[in-house]
């Protein structure tokens, strides 16, 4: 996996197509967005697909995603970009 440090305004640039931007850092949580052309999907990690028939899943052209760190994941992250 790589692992790269970017402060809030930030982007990273995947491929041709794909762009992530960190929109806001508040502590231990990150909120990213995301921009992607419409054929590509984007699913959050923790949904597991197929599990469940009632669960309508919508792939988004762009999205925000926040995600939450507890003390160890901050540290360990912090590590890993030194």
């Amino acid at each position: 996996m790589l692992v790269l440090s970017r402060k809030e305004g930030e982007k990273l640039v995947i491929g041709d197509n794909i762009t992530l931007v960190v929109s806001k850092i508040c502590g231990n949580r990150v909120t990213v967005g995301i921009e992607a052309p419409a054929d590509v999907k984007i699913f959050r990690g923790e949904l597991k697909l197929g599990e469940s028939s009632d669960v309508k899943v919508v792939p988004l052209r762009r999205a925000t995603l926040t995600i939450d760190l507890d003390e160890k994941q901050v540290s360990d992250l912090e590590k890993q970009a030194m």
